[in-house]
């Protein structure tokens, strides 16, 4: 079976829209994020090389190259993240007739919800990436294509919060709160500062543009 990732758009949203689990709103946060740096990357390419924006190349070149990467990491978490519910979901559907078979099955729960708080958290740590590459490339990008830099911290933005969902579901369930306060004290520092950065880059977006 072909990986997600390596699907055609159309193909992937009929998944999506299917009475099928997976692919869900973690795939679908990890793929908004790399488009968001795909956009990034397009704005950087369209940069480097102009006369115009000799003074800002060097800088570009480098946004390019994390933003590259963040998509290549964002890529690989549509599949992560089917594979940790795929995992969750075989953990629930493990036998639980006698009181062994219980404690491995909650065992496995728990291990299982482990993963599947940590895939997401990636995936806000890379979104959150992706505010700020897109930021500078709002503020020092291209002006031709300076709405698809706007685009691009819009879409970092979505992918942080609508993957947080995810960190949130997850981390509730955990018996382990030490581990689970400590994702969410993370998340949270990740939240911070989120919004107001992407209204900043949309503001100067749309400043630029008017």
């Amino acid at each position: 079976m072909a990986k997600i990732k390596d699907t055609a758009v159309e193909p992937f949203l009929d998944a999506l829209a299917s009475q099928t689990a997976t692919p869900g709103g973690g795939s679908a946060a990890a793929i908004i994020g790399a488009m968001g740096a795909a956009l990034v990357s397009m704005v950087c390419n369209l940069t480097i090389g102009k006369k115009k924006y000799a003074d800002v190349e060097d800088e570009m070149k480098h946004v390019l190259g994390k933003a590259e990467s963040l998509r290549r990491r964002l890529t690989s978490m549509i599949e992560d993240d089917v594979q940790a519910f795929d995992k969750v979901m075989a953990a629930y559907g493990m036998p639980k007739e006698t009181d062994a078979d219980k404690a491995r099955r909650d065992d496995a729960i728990q291990v299982s919800l482990k993963l599947a708080t940590d895939v997401p958290m990636r995936c806000c740590h890379a979104a959150r990436e992706v505010i700020d590459l897109a930021g500078i490339a709002s503020d020092k990008g291209n002006l031709n294509v300076i709405s698809d830099a706007g685009v691009a911290v819009l879409a970092g933005y979505a992918a942080l919060r609508s993957a947080a969902l995810n960190v949130f579901t997850n981390a509730r369930m955990i018996n382990d709160r030490a581990f689970a306060d400590a994702k969410l004290e993370e998340l949270h520092e990740l939240l911070a500062g989120a919004e107001s950065a992407t209204e900043n880059a949309y503001d100067v977006v749309k400043g630029k543009l008017s």
